[in-house]
């Protein structure tokens, strides 16, 4: 049971959108009707700016991140009295609570249960589990992004040659995790899958660029109620 609450602390972790907070804090909008309609730091970064597309980018990694260390204290400071299964299988549950925290990304019950497509945040779990393939990965992702500055396409990159380079550091490693390969190919496959829309619209030629043109129809950002009080109607001051 105990194991379970620290699952979902994974899930509810990955659900938090922050792309989406954002979005309503910094304009009062939802990103779901702009840009791309996708919560995830792309669409920050297209439509709210550079450097708020970066914080969310952070942000993403990090529950990423989170869920799976947190499962990582907790695997490795688990009482065998609580249940030999979880110190049989340490490397599972850590990867359950990656996959889980992408699932709450992809599926967040805060936003009607539509997020993002959780690379970032799969991104942020793998650098727990297996920091040299997500460092290949990442190289592959800044080379086709920097060659076609389309982030899909880089992406997609990744997310293909993560579970090739899983592969090859646990073969060479003295005790290969088969649950950790497995599960990268999967999860990855999975993001795959959530860029089905971006692979047809590479297809189409339509896939935009991240130096493309802004999303033009922004409202200005909201204004504090003490300063739209100052700058409403003529100064008192001197009457």
């Amino acid at each position: 049971m105990l194991m379970i609450l620290f699952l979902l602390i994974a899930f509810l972790l990955g659900s938090i959108p922050f792309s989406y907070l954002l979005g309503k804090r910094l304009r009062g909008i939802d990103l779901r009707q702009h840009g791309s309609g996708n919560l995830g730091a792309t669409n920050v970064f297209r439509t709210l700016g550079k450097g708020w597309g970066i914080l969310c980018l952070v942000l993403d990694i990090g529950k990423g991140a989170a869920a799976v260390l947190i499962m990582t204290v907790a695997v490795h400071s688990w009482p065998p009295h609580f249940g030999q299964a979880v110190l049989d299988q340490p490397d599972l549950w850590r990867i359950l609570a990656g996959v889980l925290a992408a699932l709450g990304h992809t599926f967040s019950p805060f936003v009607g249960f539509k997020g993002g497509k959780g690379v970032a945040t799969t991104a942020g779990g793998f650098a727990v589990l297996a920091p040299y393939a997500v460092l290949v990965s990442f190289v592959a992702f800044a080379a086709v992004f920097m060659a076609t500055r389309v982030v899909s396409i880089g992406s997609i990159t990744a997310a293909s040659v993560m579970p090739v380079a899983v592969l090859f550091f646990e073969l060479k490693s003295s005790d290969p995790a088969l649950t950790i390969i497995i599960f990268s190919t999967l999860v990855c496959a999975w993001v795959i899958f959530k860029h089905r829309t971006n692979i047809q619209r590479l297809r189409e030629g339509t896939e935009k660029r991240l130096d493309g043109p802004a999303d033009d129809h922004l409202p200005p950002p909201p204004v504090e109620a003490a300063d739209s009080d100052e700058s409403s109607g003529p100064s008192r001051e001197g009457n």
